[in-house]
């Protein structure tokens, strides 16, 4: 038997299943292992108005661009003012959230990890979950 390389895939998201995560957000898994990734994650996340994720912290290095709306990025105890189009990098271990800058518009991000095996650490908790447990239900 041969292995077969996966091929290429073209993804729409406005087609896909949004999970919530809590706080006014809601996650559209994209690229990941399911559709043949092996070394990274990504995804969309949409906040409501005014919605906040909790401070947080990964396994591995993220990169956020702000696809919609206006946010706040606080990363590592320093807020950021930032608009669609701006991208930030938060290197493995770094504590970070985003923060809806607006309570009467929606904000969105695209969200990318180095890993698929991305793990999310709250702050507050210390509770440690995979990613890609977000992405079910």
């Amino acid at each position: 038997m041969t292995d077969k390389a996966p091929k290429g895939v073209v993804l729409y998201p406005e087609q896909m299943k949004a999970y919530e995560r809590g706080g006014g957000a809601k996650t559209i898994p994209l690229v990941g292992p399911r559709i043949g990734a092996q070394s990274f994650l990504n995804g969309i996340t949409i906040f409501g108005p005014g919605a906040a994720i909790p401070l947080h912290t990964h396994n591995c290095e993220e990169s956020v661009l702000l696809l919609e709306g206006n946010a706040i990025a606080e990363i590592d105890g320093e807020r950021h003012d930032i608009k669609a189009g701006d991208i930030s990098w938060i290197p493995e271990g770094v504590p970070h959230r985003f923060i809806n800058a607006s309570n009467t518009e929606g904000m969105k991000i695209l969200w990318i990890y180095a890993r698929i095996d991305a793990t999310r650490t709250l702050v507050e908790t210390g509770e440690t979950r995979p990613v890609s447990a977000e992405h079910v239900g």
